[in-house]
């Protein structure tokens, strides 16, 4: 099976680290204002499976315009990037609370060898983008028949 690693290992634990530091942030200091949104960088989540022909990525991207997406390759990296805006920005009236969050992503992901990397393909509905990595013709699974009883396969001759 092939194996797809991201490129910055320790992003998760940032975005952890500043969750928890927004979560408690102003929780016992009476200056801090509880309607300024927290707009901080999101990581979107991505599931990866493979079978005999591709691997395939869906990542979620929910209100995300597809022209603030941008999906590159490089080599043997693909980038997934863009932004995700909150409506209405400058007007923040009618907010209770704001705990999705907000602004620029980017996830990088190495391609394995077995990939085609020319004819890789993505589609977005109802805030999935899922792409599509074909594998190479030649690393695709075969069958090939056995025979029993010493009989030849049509057209094989004995050495």
């Amino acid at each position: 099976m092939a194996i797809i690693t991201r490129n910055d290992p320790f992003r998760d634990l940032f975005q952890l680290q500043n969750q928890l530091f927004r979560t408690f942030d102003g929780a016992f200091d009476p200056r801090t204002r509880e309607d300024m949104p927290q707009t901080a960088a999101f990581t979107p989540a991505v599931d990866i499976f493979e079978d005999e022909h591709a691997i395939t990525l869906k990542v979620e991207l929910p209100e995300v315009k597809l022209e603030d997406i941008d999906l590159s390759v490089d080599g043997n990296q693909l980038s997934v990037k863009g932004q995700r805006t909150l409506e209405k920005s400058e007007k923040r009236d009618g907010y209770h609370r704001i705990e999705r969050s907000y602004g620029s992503f980017a996830r990088t992901f190495t391609l394995p060898d077995t990939v085609d990397a020319q004819n890789i393909g993505a589609e977005s509905k109802d805030g999935v983008l899922r792409v599509t990595l074909p594998k190479k013709a030649e690393v695709k699974p075969r069958q090939i028949k056995v025979n029993v009883g010493g009989a030849l396969p049509a057209g094989a001759t004995k050495a």
